[in-house]
């Protein structure tokens, strides 16, 4: 799986939106600015996050976006969902928008199989994970902070 850049943009600009909840509504231009996304695919993302009730949007000269919900309620796959549809690697594996795919026998598919269990590990990461947790996330420089991919990185650098 590959996160586009309309799931990617509207975490980001949601993380701002955590990170700076209490605070007065924040301008579209700002979040778009601070957040160095392009504003006008910023407003089509805030206005799909507006509709799904994510978000709430305050009019006049202090206007701007905030958030419509408690973010701790919130998980980064309903997000991804909202904004892209399915998680699954393979429309055959997905819950909720199950297509029939082109392979002869889907019952007896390996890749199918491998893919089930992509999607599993995904759906936990991704349905476990809140936006106040992804907030409060430190991140950091390093590509492999946990160290698990040495071999895969020996000789890469940033």
């Amino acid at each position: 799986m590959r996160l586009s850049r309309r799931s990617e943009y509207g975490l980001r600009a949601l993380v701002d939106l955590v990170e700076h909840r209490g605070e007065r509504p924040i301008a579209l231009a700002v979040l778009a600015e601070r957040n160095r996304l392009p504003a006008k695919f910023l407003e089509q993302i805030m206005a799909t996050l507006k509709h799904a009730g994510i978000v709430r949007t305050t009019l006049g000269a202090h206007g701007g976006y905030s958030l419509a919900t408690d973010p701790s309620a919130v998980s980064i796959g309903r997000i991804i969902r909202l904004l892209d549809g399915a998680l699954a690697p393979l429309a055959c594996v997905s819950l909720r928008y199950y297509e029939s795919c082109s392979c002869p026998d889907e019952d007896i598919c390996p890749l199918r199989d491998v893919m089930i269990d992509v999607r599993d590990a995904m759906l936990e990461v991704l349905d476990g994970e809140t936006l106040a947790e992804l907030a409060a996330r430190p991140g950091g420089r390093s590509i492999d902070p946990r160290g698990r991919h040495a071999d895969a990185l020996a000789g890469w650098r940033p």
